[in-house]
């Protein structure tokens, strides 16, 4: 193979990867720029200027996170992941600690880029997800030696991890995605074997079963008066009882919420048409990130919300079908660490959009705006598409 064939070769998926996988992102990425644009027509209010940048902004991104996603599944392998992994922790805690030199919204979380016309965020948040699904396969799959502790096998992990957690909850403030980083490392660590983690193992379970019992009962009625003793903040605390009761503060911490269920309300089956939303120019703040699921409601529909769980579901429920076929540890928990990454985002988001869970703050990825999380997911589902190729390819059991 000469030179110019190389480089015309070096932007393609690697041979055979998933093409279903392929085709879900692709279309929830060309579907989330098409809704952005649509969303922010009410933020901009008759400024054109304004909506033509954030449509711009996300179209770059969003052809960052294609290369990004074809780069990362052509260059990741396991023993790359293993020899470059202190580097990339290294700089992800370098990008998380300089994040605290900016706020914005309340919350430390984006590194400010100065550009031409416009300022740009980061949020390296996002990017420390796939990080920390790289650190449990890295540090915990495929262990051969035995005679390890616990001690030996959870120091890095929990070092890493729990390092990255509070930064990101404490000195960041930013609880919900603190929460995602949590459940995949959760998730993650109990898919390894090893006789030094099975007990972890099993109480991480427990936890995980009372956790979810907790929340339903502190959601339901009778926990009405459980929610103002925890220690939260008083936002934090809003969103508890906005999400049990809306209408109690329609025009304060409720006003979001109840302009998403009346665009659920709007849309019905088929939608009032893309474009002619109406509760986007009614002073709704959220419109184009956290609550774009709504929007996409009133303009397309339930139709519009198959489209995009189909999609969802398609890319999670492949990566689980290789997951379980598949012997290596690693490759499980690189497959299963990025479906839940969709899943706990689409579980959030929608969760809080309804009215089920508490609101988190959570973006709907690929679809929402936010250059950071399509970037990042692009790069995961890069990585599971590298480890998909590799099984079919015979490379990895």
């Amino acid at each position: 193979m000469n030179l110019t064939q190389k480089k015309k070769t070096s932007f393609r998926m690697p041979y055979r990867y998933d093409l279903i996988i392929h085709l879900c992102t692709l279309i929830l990425a060309v579907f989330g720029l098409f809704m952005v644009a649509s969303a922010t027509m009410g933020l901009a209010s008759g400024n054109v200027m304004s909506l033509m940048k954030t449509i711009i902004k996300q179209l770059a991104f969003t052809v960052l996170g294609y290369l990004g996603m074809v780069t990362m599944a052509r260059w990741f392998t396991f023993d790359r992941m293993k020899k470059n992994i202190t580097p990339i922790v290294s700089l992800t805690l370098v990008l998380l600690l300089l994040a605290l030199c900016w706020e914005v919204g309340g919350a430390r979380a984006w590194i400010k880029i100065p550009f031409p016309g416009q300022e740009i965020t980061i949020q390296p948040s996002e990017f420390s997800k796939v990080v920390i699904i790289m650190v449990m396969a890295t540090y915990l799959g495929d262990i051969r030696n035995l005679k390890l502790t616990t001690k030996d096998l959870m120091r890095n992990p929990l070092l890493i991890v729990g390092g990255f957690c509070f930064i990101v909850a404490i000195l960041q403030s930013d609880f919900g995605s603190a929460i995602v980083m949590a459940g995949i490392a959760c998730i993650c660590f109990l898919i390894p074997y090893h006789p030094s983690l099975v007990r972890l193992q099993k109480m991480l379970v427990m936890l995980l079963i009372i956790g979810v019992v907790l929340i339903v009962w502190i959601l339901s009625p009778m926990g009405e008066h459980l929610i103002e003793a925890l220690p939260f903040k008083n936002y934090q605390i809003n969103r508890f009882t906005s999400a049990m009761n809306p209408f109690a503060d329609k025009y304060g911490t409720g006003f979001q919420l109840i302009n998403g269920l009346v665009s659920f309300a709007s849309g019905g089956w088929q939608g009032v048409g893309y474009g002619k939303s109406i509760q986007k120019y009614t002073n709704f703040p959220a419109a184009n990130t956290d609550f774009i699921l709504a929007i996409v409601v009133e303009e397309l529909g339930i139709f519009g919300f198959l489209l995009i769980f189909i999609c969802y579901a398609l890319i999670v429920g492949r990566m689980f079908i290789y997951a379980i076929r598949m012997k290596s540890q690693r490759g499980r928990i690189v497959l299963i660490g990025v479906s839940m990454y969709f899943f706990i985002h689409f579980l959030f988001n929608v969760g809080g959009v309804t009215g089920l869970i508490p609101l988190t703050g959570v973006p709907l990825l690929m679809i929402s705006a936010g250059g950071s999380s399509t970037l990042s997911v692009m790069v995961a589902v890069g990585m599971g598409q590298a480890v998909i190729s590799q099984y079919r390819q015979g490379k990895i059991e």
